[in-house]
């Protein structure tokens, strides 16, 4: 069914790697132009397929169980960006000459935590789903 509260959790993740990269950027440049996750192919590949993940996932509502495994690949790809993006925050110098143009830290290097949190919620809805039905199933 995809009026659940699972689905709308995995919507939000879709929105989350399928949308937001587009909107906000990773950094600022020392330059002062915007970096998108467009201009490094990992980011784009992992990006996509958390996208292309969130999207099965809510296709395939009947399959609890599948769905439960799905999202918990979609977290750990999620944490290997998360990792991905530390790694490059921490060599991104931030100069604080007032000669040179100083490089910034953006929003964007915050996505794949706000899907971790709703990929955990949706995750945890399906679990509830899955006991309430395997507690149906004990009364028959």
């Amino acid at each position: 069914m995809l009026q659940r509260i699972q689905t709308v959790y995995l919507f939000l993740a879709f929105i989350a790697t399928g949308v937001l990269p587009f909107i906000f950027p990773l950094w600022v440049n020392g330059n002062g132009t915007d970096y998108y996750f467009v201009g490094n192919l990992a980011f784009v590949a992992l990006l996509g397929l958390s996208t292309t993940l969130s999207a099965i996932s809510i296709l395939t509502y009947k399959k609890r169980k599948r769905q439960f495994v799905m999202n918990r690949l979609n977290i750990i790809l999620n944490l290997i960006l998360l990792g991905l993006f530390v790694y490059r925050l921490l060599n991104l110098s931030g100069e604080t000459d007032p000669d040179k143009v100083v490089s910034e830290k953006g929003i964007g290097m915050f996505i794949p935590i706000i899907s971790i949190v709703l990929l955990s919620l949706a995750n945890r809805a399906i679990k509830k789903d899955e006991d309430l039905v395997k507690s149906v199933d004990r009364l028959r």
